[in-house]
């Protein structure tokens, strides 16, 4: 199993996907295996250039290793595996970020409908060991998976990213003139951004006329950005380089998630990391990644969601309140994330006897 020469497990990671743009699903499958250290581990990435080399390297590629180096493992963080990997599940880590490919179809690009979603469901049905990145996610996970199938919490630490500052949050005046709310995600239906126009109007119509929403996201599928920018008070930046994307959650006064559903929700936890106050669905997956720290609304109810922004922004020492909170919950949150990371490390050490005591060891939940 481990290399001859240097005694380490050969660890195959398929970073195809990361393109050039890094956002959060290639940061994520990048961090949590590239970037850290698994003693006992020999990780060599694979990367493409391009889709059709994507594309080759997972469909070719990937299998020839799989016949070249018998004894290598192989993670997928990122785009499901070949089917060719059903052969030799034992081999094989699959990181699940979301179940939306087989439980949200009208979300999905036609890319994603006919090359990944195939894929994934036939993945879920025949691999036997997988990773996830939230409680949530294991839940749904295990619905489609084996009854003995390995279903693994290894949820991802949140590093300040954006090289964000708290410290003079909580000086700012208490009433924000104007009130800016900020929204990080490809403009696409998952995203919901429907909802938070309707939040932003009723805002405006309802004593913050001046209030505005600063959209941090590249143009995906089935959403107009141009209509959505046509919206008063909307501003879409596009996609930011790290430091435009500090400029503008430093600048906000609250981050506003109106998703349909997440896996994890990671941009939610990076802008906490601002002090920034937080407005979230109330949905399972964001209560277990925000915990006591975010104002929870009903999406579809935008008098109800814009009469909570206001109530919370006229609490007196909202700003000091909201900014301690987050801070908070990024600490709780990496400090089981800290935890997941030494289960992982033990899979990877290449000795089944722990890797199977990591795995099934009860997950603690943050």
């Amino acid at each position: 199993m481990p290399d001859k020469a240097t005694h380490r497990q050969l660890v195959y990671l398929d970073l195809t996907h990361a393109g050039r743009h890094v956002t959060g699903l290639e940061r994520i499958s990048i961090e949590q295996f590239e970037q850290v250290s698994f003693t006992g581990a020999k990780i060599v990435p694979v990367r493409a250039r391009g889709v059709l080399s994507m594309i080759l390297c997972q469909q070719l590629l990937l299998p020839l290793l799989a016949l070249l180096k018998p004894s290598a493992q192989f993670v997928f963080p990122g785009f499901p595996p070949s089917p060719i990997f059903a052969l030799i599940p034992h081999r094989v880590w699959m990181y699940v970020h979301d179940t939306f490919l087989i439980t949200r179809k009208s979300d999905l690009s036609a890319k994603a409908r006919f090359y990944m979603a195939p894929q994934f469901a036939f993945a879920l049905r025949h691999l036997s060991r997988f990773m996830v990145n939230s409680e949530k996610t294991r839940e749904e996970v295990r619905q489609f998976v084996k009854p003995n199938a390995t279903v693994m919490l290894y949820r991802p630490s949140v590093a300040n990213v954006f090289s964000l500052s708290s410290r003079a949050r909580p000086e700012r005046t208490p009433q924000p003139r104007p009130l800016r709310l900020a929204a990080l995600g490809t403009i696409e239906p998952r995203k919901n951004y429907s909802a938070a126009l309707a939040i932003l109007e009723t805002l405006r119509a309802s004593g913050h006329a001046d209030a505005q929403l600063h959209i941090i996201g590249r143009p995906g599928w089935g959403e107009n950005a141009a209509s959505i920018a046509a919206h008063p008070g909307v501003v879409i930046h596009g996609y930011l380089p790290t430091e435009g994307v500090k400029e503008q959650l430093e600048a906000a006064d609250i981050y506003l998630c109106t998703s349909h559903d997440e896996g994890l929700g990671l941009p939610l936890l990076e802008a906490q990391y601002a002090g920034l106050a937080v407005v979230a669905p109330d949905a399972p997956v964001f209560r277990q990644v925000l915990g006591a720290s975010a104002t929870f609304i009903a999406t579809a109810e935008a008098a109800s969601a814009a009469r909570a922004i206001t109530s919370l922004i006229s609490q007196p020492g909202w700003r000091a309140a909201t900014t301690a909170a987050a801070l908070a919950n990024v600490a709780r949150w990496n400090e089981a994330a800290a935890k997941d990371l030494a289960g992982a490390r033990m899979i990877f050490a290449g000795t089944d006897r722990q890797a199977n005591a990591a795995a099934s060891a009860p997950a603690p939940t943050p």
